[in-house]
């Protein structure tokens, strides 16, 4: 049975295509800097928009046409749902998912039964992963959504909340295991506070840690050996979360010797609720050899909560295509279109161009990166700019070499530094060059 029935399979066209239902820049066996575009991306879909998200908004209910969905907490309906999803990967190429436990399966309001549904849903999930070619990029287990974590799992002032919370992460990770999940990943949506006045925030950091650690201890026994991943995010729905951004989950793995099991899932709309690009925050997390995968999508900065909408600003996927290709790119972890249609983009086809877009703003993003590689104006600028920290009294600071006496001494006799233009407007219009 097709879902999709008036959807073709979507192919690759060209720039010049009419065709809403074609890409106009993906082509996912072209090379590109020695590599395909489907393997430089690793495209995957996030099953909780894709099958889940009815398009609800805080002042409207859901909008989203799912004739296939009778709104049932049945497992017959989450069974279903499977199908669908693995109907839209077939249609759309891409070869990766992400999933949250609830979205896959019903919360049954009794652990062993959830856990039992899980069970015969990745049971399910993966003869159509076998049947169709797909890959598990990650599972998470849903540690927000029920009244029970209103205030927290890792982090609730309860220590009945943190082991049910732990007991759902050890269903969630035996279940990606079983699927051959590549990651797991762990996002605090309720791993914050709302006010300190109520809030002892050491044991609670201490406590999410704890929770960390007893993965990792976990994953090692049952032979999982994907990446863990954690995902900043500095607020909504809470005043603060504890994994504000790059930076501050970082410090946090470092502080709780966590830094050699984690890597960054880094979302461009996190980024821009933090304040910063999501060139900054993948710069953070390169430079600490901690960027692991990409929630690709974009937020909009008039609007101050997670909008999730599909990535279509060139200048956002060069800049993220450019690290990638500077880390020399993606492992374990993908492009993960954590990404929702508008609330009128209602139809079921509309999943499809949605996706089609995001997939050609990348493919084109990856292209023009790597001609910008290439090139190599910008790379030979940024080392020009910093050469004198290459020789001299430069590398000697570098090294630690040398005493705070005698570079005193050294610019007392080098008279006033001059310092050359950093030439940005030069530099941006270098960049509009390949754009």
């Amino acid at each position: 049975m097709s879902y999709f029935p008036d959807i073709p399979k979507i192919e690759y066209e060209g720039p010049k295509s009419k065709n809403p239902f074609a890409f106009k820049q993906y082509n996912p066996d072209e090379l590109v800097a020695g590599k395909s575009m489907r393997d430089h991306c690793r495209f995957a879909a996030a099953y909780w928009h894709v099958m889940r998200n009815g398009l609800s908004d805080p002042f409207g209910g859901p909008t989203a046409l799912m004739p296939w969905d009778d709104q049932s907490d049945s497992l017959d309906n989450a069974l279903k749902r499977a199908d669908v999803f693995f109907e839209f990967l077939n249609k759309t190429g891409i070869d990766y998912y992400c999933w949250h436990d609830r979205d896959i399966a019903p919360e049954l309001n009794d652990l062993s039964k959830s856990n039992a549904a899980l069970e015969k849903v990745t049971d399910h999930l993966l003869d159509l992963q076998k049947e169709h070619g797909k890959k598990l990029l990650w599972g998470t287990a849903c540690l927000f959504s029920h009244p029970r974590y209103a205030q927290g799992a890792g982090t609730s002032p309860s220590a009945d909340v943190f082991a049910y919370g732990a007991a759902q992460v050890k269903a969630a990770m035996d279940n990606t295991l079983k699927l051959g999940g590549e990651g797991y990943t762990f996002w605090g949506g309720r791993e914050g506070y709302a006010t300190l006045l109520n809030t002892n925030m050491k044991l609670e950091l201490d406590n999410l840690a704890n929770l960390l650690h007893l993965a990792v201890d976990y994953g090692k026994k049952i032979g999982f050996k994907g990446q863990f991943y954690i995902e900043p995010k500095p607020r909504e729905p809470s005043t603060h979360q504890y994994d504000s951004d790059s930076a501050a989950c970082l410090n946090f793995l470092r502080q709780y010797d966590l830094m050699d099991h984690f890597k960054l899932n880094l979302e461009t709309n996190h980024a821009t609720l933090a304040g910063h690009t999501m060139l900054h925050e993948m710069t953070v997390a390169i430079d600490a050899n901690a960027l692991g995968s990409v929630d690709a999508n974009q937020g909009d900065e008039l609007i101050g909560w997670d909008t999730d909408q599909f990535p279509t600003d060139i200048y956002l996927t060069t800049e993220i295509m450019l690290k990638i290709l500077e880390m020399g790119g993606l492992t374990t972890g993908g492009l993960n279109f954590d990404a929702k249609r508008r609330r009128e983009s209602h139809d079921p086809s509309d999943l499809f161009h949605a996706h089609i877009g995001g997939m050609d703003a990348f493919a084109r993003g990856l292209k023009i990166a790597a001609a910008i590689r290439e090139d190599g104006r910008l790379k030979d600028f940024v080392d020009n700019r910093y050469k004198s920290w290459n020789s001299g009294i430069g590398e000697k600071i570098g090294k630690r070499s040398i005493s705070l006496e005698e570079v005193s001494n050294y610019a007392l006799s080098n008279g006033e530094p001059t310092l050359e233009s950093g030439r940005q407007e030069m530099l941006e219009n270098l960049v509009n060059e390949f754009i």
